[in-house]
C-alpha cells in the first residue's frame, strides 16, 4: 500500500470516529442521500464538484463557513442551512472531506488526490461569510 493510500485511510478512519461524522450522517444520511428538498446528497454529487474549477475551495470553504440559501442539485432545490465547522481542526476537515469524496461510490476526479490539512489552512485564512460561500457555490455553475 502506497503512502498516499495509508494516509487517506488513516483520515477516513479518524473521519468514521469523530462526533462530528455522526452529525453528518444526520443530514445527509448514511447512504450520503440527503433529505429531499432540505438537504442535498453527497452520493454521486461531491465529485460533480471536485470536476470543476474552484470546487475543492468550495467543499473547504462549505465546511469551515458553512453555507445558508436555497441551492440546485441534480435538478432539485434545497433550503438547508449547513452550519460552520470552523472550530475542527485541519486535519480534521480534510479526513472528512476525503470521506465524503470517497464514500458511496465517489471517487477523486483523474488527477486529484485527497484533501490536506494545508489546503485546509489555506482556505481558513480567507474568512468568508455563509453567504459569500453560497455565492461562490453560484460562480462554480452547479446545477
Amino acid at each position: 500500500m502506497g503512502l498516499g493510500a495509508h494516509l487517506l485511510g488513516a483520515q477516513n478512519a479518524l473521519a468514521q470516529a469523530t462526533p462530528l461524522y455522526a452529525q453528518c450522517q444526520g443530514c445527509h444520511q448514511a447512504n450520503g442521500a440527503g433529505i429531499p428538498g432540505v438537504f442535498p446528497p453527497l452520493a454521486g454529487h461531491v465529485p460533480e464538484i471536485l470536476a470543476v474549477k474552484g470546487g475543492r475551495e468550495y467543499l473547504i470553504q462549505t465546511l469551515l463557513y458553512g453555507l445558508q440559501g436555497q441551492i440546485t442539485v441534480k435538478g432539485n432545490r434545497y433550503q438547508g442551512v449547513m452550519p460552520a465547522y470552523a472550530q475542527l481542526k485541519d486535519e480534521e476537515i480534510a479526513a472528512l472531506l476525503n470521506h465524503i469524496s470517497t464514500q458511496w461510490g465517489n471517487r477523486f476526479p483523474p488527477g486529484q488526490g485527497p484533501f490536506t490539512a494545508a489546503e485546509v489552512r489555506a482556505q481558513r485564512a480567507k474568512p468568508m461569510t455563509a453567504a459569500q460561500v453560497l455565492e461562490a457555490r453560484n460562480k462554480l455553475g452547479l446545477k
